[in-house]
């Protein structure tokens, strides 16, 4: 073998061609790619330290060494290329070999690709390669190899990075270990990396951060460490680290798991103590799932999953957080898991994380839920002893909080779904003992309930029973805050609303044994969570509220106390609780109320909380919080019967307020609702109010006291004068009356109220004194403010008994008819006056003071204005024309007098107002009030022929009726016409009469308008009226159009519109246009507009608009274009919008969708129907187009560009393909980019429809755009033009390929990576494999699968045939264990690889046989008859255990109907699996192979590592082949008569430790039996009968065969249980025979028992046996079984004990 050096030189020169003539010419791009491959590969520095530590991992290490990699870096440049400083790599590996030499001199052939079984985890191929980021010239020590690397192409073969040249010096190997240090051995395998001087201090920098976790997952490295060396130590900037590794190696193995712990500890220059932290491993194995297999982990069959949890802090140095996942070493992956996750995932090219979109990946986390929940149960579960408080802390490694990253949130919603059906949670432990639950069955407590219980406990309330209320209690040490967000991820809920109604029930004594301030408590728990949780629960149903009522204490439930059926109260005042108690003794006969003790009240005074508890007391549980007021009031409510009582509340209020217990406004308001005694000694609770006594009252002169009972007045009771002695309190004589008179409002006149009924003494005159006396109450009554009431007031105002004068006579008049004058203009009245005598007040009789009363007269009706007596006149005066028509003499004295008044200079307003509005002026239309009548004159004759107006009757009242012109003007009556224009309009005629009116009349009606302010009636009879003549008539002015010069030219366009006819009403009709436009007629330009379009579109809907309308039309259009009158937007949009425009096409449309037509449009054309104006002689003509600019204002299409959008609608592609010229498809592209340049365009449907045809010219015919691609030089570089519908580019020329953004539009496929469907569906037309190498090469390249069955069948050459197309499900990629070469298509026959990795991610074609494929292979077997080899049989069956899950088993249990069996010959039998057995029980397989009978499964032997006996077991019970313990049917054979039967005391062989075992297997999961039930069953036992015999018992056992064969062995058992007698039969124990007779007997006995005692449910007699074994071998010890229980988390509760005490009293 060469030497290391020759080696070397070996490879510069065959390899690089060194010293040959001629350079290589591939190595300039070789080179290029190795520099862009190790630059690219990575985006950060850090890389390159994590490949030399994943390249130190898979390196092989000798058995004797501790793995070890050192970094040390320097500040001395050992290499001499004027570094600044370098970094040496130690490892003592067994250094490089000759290949590995070879592998680091190339490209992407690493010696470990392929390798992931044996356990290394690189393979990118560039590991090394990395280091170039950081150095440009890396140099090897190992082995005996000494040589570096360069960056820069090497002179002799211009190639860098990978040709190596040999190092004598600088450095050499004293160099590297003076470093390193002389007291150690040099490690085998040294890299020495001269830093560039940009990198060093990211170099510098990553190495003080390692993190110590990196060596988490790493199974051979044990040690890393890194240091600095400088000559100046104070210039060191690197920290100093070492980091060791230790693994705890007691594992436990579980379900092809395995569990331990690992130790990090990492000493850190700077840090005084050692950092250490364990991590609790859980590794587990999973197979690969079929569907999740990559071409990068073809050959890896297993996912192996570790999860770390750290035990403790995690370990932290130079960074804030912990990566979560490891691919062996760290990802920059950040879960927000508490816990690592390490699998053999497939990175990012950066390294930096883990590609989650990949099906291999994705795989991978699917199982992580599956291992977590089983590492989390082993952690919760394993220490037996451990206590309950430890446990909690462990729930921290519950993935609480959700990732950053979705595919992991999927992970984490899996583990939160399936951690909750197990049973991990902790609840409230009974003594010492442990249990666990699933999260659902665990309720959680309030904090402070929890309180509350703890201190209940204290004072000797019992917890014992606290899970027996409904739910088991979360553990006290858990349910606490710092988990609240752990017990919500696990659905931990609260315990409901019930259970601590429960609680509070059954846990006895915890309301009245415990303290007041621990009671308070509890009221304060139930107040503060009443609203949201016990105001609906039973809760209220519990007696809870302490009371005391005639001395004794008790409870009452909350309802009760809101149902009132007890009214519990607490008092406002601390000092009124005796006095009310001893008031409420006096009232015992009616009082509802119960007290809270007084201790308890105390207790709530000085409660911190005593605001909340009272507030729920009061509002929810209903406890008054009384005062005395509200005492008073309650006993107010009360059906008071008795006499006695009623006095004694009034002497109750009395003596409260000389207490000062009570205030007096309080006492007023209790006096107002008191009830009270009458002189009748009736009851009266409801009263208007209290009189005094009659006897010696003021009020008994003017009324009597029926008068005031009947408003509800009480006359109090002469009782209420006495003493009285209530509650040991004395009441003085007369100081209960003058209490009520104070505070109950005994009154008397003048300050009593008004009566509400009349007093009969106002019938006749008063005497003077009972006038005045009258007139003081009044006086009272208007003083108090009081309302007087009605019927009182009115007998008072109308009642005849005040003494009036009429003319000088006496006379007697209501009130309200009289009144009390000015002498002065009062006989001015009457003397004025001829109609009306004025009733005046008898001042004489009454004298002065009368005057002093003026006040009160005037409420009751009196009147003293002058205008008061006006108005008594003008009333008087309208009586009478109401009853009769004024005379012609009545009216003229009217005017009179009204003159007389002026004349006197008094003031006739008021008299005008009294009688202006009466209807008793004689008019031409009638009697009429004075307002709005007319006396006419010769102004008011024109307004007469449009208004009727009501003129005064001359003719009735002659011609003096004018002299009073100014007196009928104060009337109202209107005597001119100016300003009286409103007044011809609210009398304008009919509208029926106002047609054809002559000029003036109109002129009038238009003057009405225009003066005044409210001329809406005149406008509506107007409008609705022909009264405008027109030139076509007379119209309704809403017909009409006032045109000006201006803009009149639009009228023009269209005959016979209704224009105003000016020169009938001449020039001032234009001064009205306002009027006019009110009244609806058209005046404005704008108004015209829309005339004008109304009739534009009735012309355009007939199709009656002509070539002189157009041409008229256009002519106004240009000319009113300079003008302010431009066409409103209505108007050119109606223009724009209406079919006007005759087109070439035949028929009208509108402008916009018009073209005029130019030379541009000939190329499109002929494939297009266009809508041009027509232009030709019988139409338009040529003259049209002298309009260009009106038409393109109007929205016509004058240039190509703007009509390039008619196109799509328009297309027409004729029938045969071949008649569309070249240039009639460029030139319809052309437009396609026209319309493309605008933002957001998309091609209607019809044109999308129109143009998906086939009319594009290919290599094989005419294709629709969609079926045709566009060649070019990116499909070039896989196919050529005939190996799909390319666009024929000889019959377009080269410009087609211009178009490709067009061409892509209309559907044709211009993307190289879009064009695999359509491919795909031509496969069929080729039959040369290297046309479908080509195809199916160019689809793998651009990840194409099919979509329609057509497209999933494959083809693959045969013979010399044209090849065959099979479906992908009778294909497969490898068939390694060749068994299927006539049942499937084996691809990687024809195929090379890259193409079986595109059959298999494309058509799902299987990479290896599937289950399904196995099962259809073995019903082919079942058939033979021969037998098979026991190769095919373990290759089958080791294949169905690699891949056993739910699937498999389902799918071989329905599909195998035979299984093999031991035959005993060289062949395999197959038999029906109804007839094959497996041996669980040895000694009935002993029986039956001792009778020759061959029932049992084949397995093979000896046991293979790849198909593990019991693995192959349990999947044949798990398909359907059934134990023989099972199987057989066992009957007991009696004993003979002549053996010896002794009869033994039961507790001999059954004793309480065994009973209590039982109880404790029956009480807990899975089977949780009632208790009743299973004490009745351990019962049945404690009084079996045992038997024992001196020979064993005989057993016959019966194996029947689907063939109806059955099959028998005999054998003897040491122990028999006898149902139908009830009796154990026992041979007699022999302990001489050692451990075989105790295990012996004990199997036997475990059975019987069990058999008795669950011979109803027989799944778990299996279970229930060997637990008793175990304590039978253990002697029934009891502490033992108690040990034994506890390990088996078996308990028994408190009513076994009493049945187990109660069974063994003696004991």
């Amino acid at each position: 073998m060469a030497t290391p050096k020759e080696h070397v030189e070996d490879i510069r020169k065959k390899k690089f061609s060194i010293g040959a003539e001629a350079i290589n010419p591939l190595t300039e791009d070789l080179h290029q790619a190795v520099k862009n491959l190790s630059a690219e590969l990575y985006a950060k520095d850090i890389h390159f330290l994590m490949e030399l530590i994943q390249n130190a991992e898979d390196n092989e290490y000798a058995e004797v060494v501790d793995p070890s990699l050192e970094f040390l870096i320097t500040s001395r440049d050992i290499t001499g290329t004027g570094a600044p400083a370098t970094l040496l790599v130690f490892n003592n590996e067994k250094g490089f070999s000759h290949k590995n030499i070879e592998s680091i001199c190339s490209v992407g052939r690493s010696t470990k690709k392929g390798n992931r079984k044996r356990g290394y985890i690189g393979e990118k191929g560039i590991g090394f390669k990395s280091v170039f980021l950081i150095t440009a010239h890396p140099y090897v020590f190992s082995n005996g190899y000494q040589i570096r690397f360069s960056e820069d192409p090497c002179v002799h073969c211009n190639l860098g990075y990978i040709v190596p040249e040999w190092v004598d010096t600088n450095p050499n190997l004293s160099d590297i270990k003076q470093l390193y240090g002389s007291a150690s051995a040099l490690p085998t395998t040294t890299l020495i990396l001269p830093l560039k001087p940009d990198k060093v201090q990211a170099v510098q920098q990553q190495l003080s951060s390692i993190h110590p976790e990196v060596l988490l997952f790493l199974s051979k490295i044990k040690r890393l460490s890194v240091r600095e060396d400088n000559e100046d130590p104070s210039l060191s900037t690197v920290s100093a680290i070492e980091i060791v590794s230790e693994t705890d190696f007691v594992t436990r193995k579980n379900i092809d798991a395995q569990s331990y712990t690992l130790h990090l500890s990492a000493e850190e220059s700077g840090k005084v103590f050692e950092n250490e932290c364990g991590y609790y491993m859980w590794k587990q194995k999973f197979p690969v799932k079929q569907e999740c297999r990559v071409e990068r982990r073809m050959e890896v069959d297993e996912w192996v999953i570790t999860l770390a949890f750290p035990i403790g802090e995690r370990l932290r140095r130079g960074m804030n957080t912990s990566s979560g996942i490891y691919a062996f070493l760290p990802t920059e992956m950040v879960t927000n898991f508490p816990f690592i996750i390490q699998a053999d995932f497939l990175l990012a090219s950066s390294r930096e994380t883990i590609l989650l979109d990949n099906k291999w990946n994705k795989g991978i986390l699917d199982c992580v839920p599956i291992a977590f929940v089983n590492a989390f149960i082993s952690l919760v579960r394993s220490i037996v002893d451990a206590p309950v408080s430890s446990l909690p802390h462990m729930f921290k490694f519950l993935p609480v909080q959700s990732s950053s990253y979705e595919e992991l949130n999927v992970v984490r919603e899996s583990i939160k779904a399936k951690i909750v059906e197990e049973s991990i949670v902790p609840s409230e432990p009974h003594k010492e003992q442990k249990f666990f639950y699933k999260p659902r069955e665990v309720g959680r407590l309030m904090p402070a309930f929890w309180n509350i219980l703890r201190k209940a406990e204290d004072q000797g309330v019992s917890l014992i029973n606290l899970s027996s209320h409904g739910r088991y209690v979360l553990s006290y040490s858990f349910d606490k805050v710092e988990y609240d967000h752990i017990l919500s991820f696990l659905g931990v809920e609260p315990v409901d609303n019930e259970w601590y109604a429960k609680c509070i029930q059954g846990t006895s004594n915890l309301v009245t044994w415990v303290s007041d301030v621990v009671y308070l408590e509890l009221l304060l728990f139930i107040a503060d969570n009443w609203v949201s949780k016990f105001c609906r629960s039973s809760i209220k149903n519990i007696s809870l509220i302490k009371c005391v009522g005639n001395g004794i204490k008790s409870l009452c439930s909350i309802s009760a106390i809101q149902n009132s059926r007890s009214k519990v109260c607490l008092s406002i005042n601390s000092c009124h609780v005796s006095w009310l108690i001893d008031w409420n003794c006096e009232f015992i006969s009616v009082a509802s109320f119960l007290f809270m003790p007084k201790i308890t009240q105390e207790a709530i005074w000085s409660c911190s909380r005593k605001e909340t508890l009272v507030k729920w007391l009061s509002e929810q549980v209903k406890v008054c919080s009384v005062s005395l007021y509200e005492y008073a009031v309650d006993l107010f409510d009360k059906s008071l019967n008795e006499r006695k009582l009623v006095i004694a509340i009034a002497h109750f209020l009395y003596q409260s307020l000389c207490k000062s217990y009570i205030s007096d406004r309080e006492v007023d308001k209790l006096c107002r609702i008191m009830p009270l005694v009458d002189k009748y000694g009736s009851i009266i609770k409801d009263r208007a109010g209290v009189i005094v006594p009659a006897n010696g009252s003021k009020w008994a002169g003017l009324t009597d006291s029926n008068l005031r009972r009947k408003e509800g007045y009480v006359e109090l009771r002469e009782d209420y004068l006495d003493s009285g002695r209530f509650a040991g309190n004395i009441t003085p004589q007369k100081k209960l009356l003058e209490f009520l008179k104070v505070h109950a409002g005994a009154l008397d006149v003048p300050y009593i109220s008004a009566p509400s009924d009349g007093i009969s003494a106002l019938s006749a005159q008063l005497t003077k004194q009972n006038t005045f006396l009258l007139l003081d109450w009044i006086h009272q009554l208007m003083y108090q403010g009081v309302r007087i009431p009605q019927k009182f007031l009115t007998c008072i105002k109308d009642g005849g008994w005040l003494k009036v004068t009429l003319n000088g006579s006496s006379g007697v008049r209501p009130p309200s008819q009289s009144f009390l004058l000015k002498s002065s203009w009062g006989n001015i009245l009457q003397d004025g006056s001829v109609f009306v005598d004025i009733p005046l007040i008898d001042q004489s009789y009454y004298g002065e003071r009368i005057n002093s009363y003026k006040d009160e007269l005037k409420k009751i009706g009196v009147r003293f204005e002058y205008a008061e007596a006006c108005e008594y006149m003008g009333k008087h005066l309208m009586s009478l024309a109401s009853s009769s028509t004024l005379t012609r003499d009545n009216v003229l004295s009217v005017l009179r007098f009204i003159k007389f008044l002026r004349d006197k200079y008094l003031s006739p307003d008021d008299f005008i107002c009294s009688i202006k509005e009466g209807q008793w002026l004689k008019t031409s239309l009638g009697f009429r009030s004075p307002v709005g009548s007319v006396l006419s004159d010769k102004e008011w004759e024109i307004a007469s022929k449009v208004s009727d107006i009501p003129f005064i009757d001359k003719a009735f009242y002659g011609g003096e009726i004018c002299k009073f012109k100014n007196e009928l003007e104060l009337l109202g009556v209107v005597v001119s016409i100016s300003k009286s224009y409103q007044l011809i309009i609210d009398n304008l005629k009919s509208p029926s009469r106002l047609t054809s009116l002559p000029a003036e009349a109109v002129l009038l009606m238009l003057q009405c308008m225009q003066l005044s302010s409210s001329s809406e009636k005149l406008v509506r009879a107007l409008k609705g009226t022909k009264c405008l003549k027109t030139t076509v008539g007379y119209k309704s002015p809403n017909e009409c159009l006032l045109p000006q010069v201006e803009w009149g030219c639009i009228l023009q366009v269209f005959s016979g519109l209704p224009l105003i006819d000016h020169n009938f009403y001449g020039k001032g009709i234009y001064s009205y246009r306002n009027e006019l436009k009110k009244t609806g007629a058209v005046v404005d330009f704008d108004e015209a507009a829309k005339v004008f379009a109304r009739y534009f579109r009735q012309y355009a809907s007939s199709a009656s608009i002509t070539k002189e309308n157009v041409e008229a039309f256009l002519s106004c259009y240009r000319k009113l274009e300079g003008t302010p009158f431009k066409f409103p937007a209505d108007l050119k949009s109606c223009i724009c919008k209406e079919k006007w425009l005759r087109t070439r096409l035949g028929g009208y449309r509108s402008p916009r969708e018009c073209i005029l037509f130019c030379s541009d449009w000939e190329s499109i054309s002929p494939i297009c129907l266009l809508p041009f104006i027509d232009d030709s002689d019988t139409c338009y003509g040529k003259n049209i187009h002298e309009y260009k600019q009106e038409l393109k204002s109007l929205g016509v299409v004058v240039e190509f560009k703007d009509g390039v959008k008619f196109v799509p609608s328009c297309l027409y592609l004729p029938q045969n393909p071949s008649s569309i010229s070249r240039e009639n498809a460029l030139a319809l592209l052309d437009c396609i980019h026209i319309l493309l340049e605008e933002k957001d365009y998309s091609f209607p449907d019809v044109f999308t429809k129109k143009v998906s045809q086939a009319w594009l010219k290919a290599h094989d015919g005419y294709e629709p755009p969609s079926k045709c691609l566009l060649f070019d030089s990116e499909f070039g570089k896989y196919l050529k033009q005939t190996d799909g519908p390319f666009i024929d580019e000889e019959f377009y020329g080269s410009k087609i390929t211009t178009y490709r953004k067009e061409l892509s539009e209309i559907g044709v496929i211009v993307e190289v990576d879009k064009g695999c469907p359509l491919l795909a569906g031509q496969l069929a037309l080729h039959d040369e494999l290297s046309t479908f190498v080509r195809v199916y090469s160019y689809l793998s390249e651009f990840k194409w699968e099919p979509n329609s069955k057509a497209d999933k069948r494959i083809w693959f050459p045969k013979g010399n045939q044209n090849g065959e197309w099979v479906n992908p499900e009778e294909c497969v990629i490898y068939d390694k264990d060749e068994l299927f070469g006539l049942q499937l298509t084996v691809l990687e026959k024809y195929f090379e690889h890259n193409l079986l990795v595109f059959f298999s991610r494309a058509y799902g074609v299987k990479s290896c046989p599937s289950i399904e494929d196995y099962c259809r292979l073995w019903k082919v077997w079942e058939i033979f008859e021969s037998g098979l080899l026991h190769d095919q049989c373990c290759k089958f069956w080791g294949y169905v255990s690699k891949h056993w899950n739910s699937k498999t088993e389902k799918t071989l249990a329905e599909a195998l109907v035979k299984v093999p069996i031991n035959s005993g010959s060289a062949g395999i039998l197959l038999c029906n699996k109804q007839d094959v057995f497996i041996a669980d029980d040895l000694q009935l397989q002993y029986l039956f192979e001792q009778s020759s009978h061959q029932v049992f499964v084949w397995y093979p032997q000896p046991s293979l590592a790849s198909l593990p006996r019991t693995k192959l077991l349990e999947i044949y019970r798990e398909i359907g082949v059934r134990t023989i313990s099972e199987s057989v049917q066992k009957e007991e054979l009696f004993l003979a008569n002549d053996v010896e039967l002794q009869l033994i005391p039961t507790e001999k062989l059954i004793g309480k430790a065994l009973l209590r075992l039982i109880l404790g297997f029956l009480a807990c999961a899975p089977i949780k039996m009632e208790a009743e039930k299973r004490q009745k069953a351990v019962q049945g036992l404690a009084n079996v009968a045992v038997v024992e015999t001196s020979e064993p018992n005989t057993v016959s056992y019966d194996l029947p065969l689907s063939s109806g064969k059955i099959l028998n062995v005999r054998g003897s058992r040491k122990v028999r249980w006898d149902r139908e007698d009830s009796k154990i039969f026992t041979e007699k124990m022999d302990r001489s025979g050692g451990y075989k007779s105790i295990i012996e007997f004990a199997t036997y006995f475990s059975e019987a028992i069990s058999e008795f005692v669950l011979w109803e449910i027989p799944d778990h007699i299996h279970a229930l046996s060997e637990l008793i074994k175990l304590a039978f071998v253990l002697d029934l010890d009891e502490e033992a079984v108690t040990f034994l229980m506890k390990s088996k988390n078996l308990q028994i509760f408190v009513e076994d004990e009493e049945f187990l005490n109660s069974a063994y009293r003696s004991e």
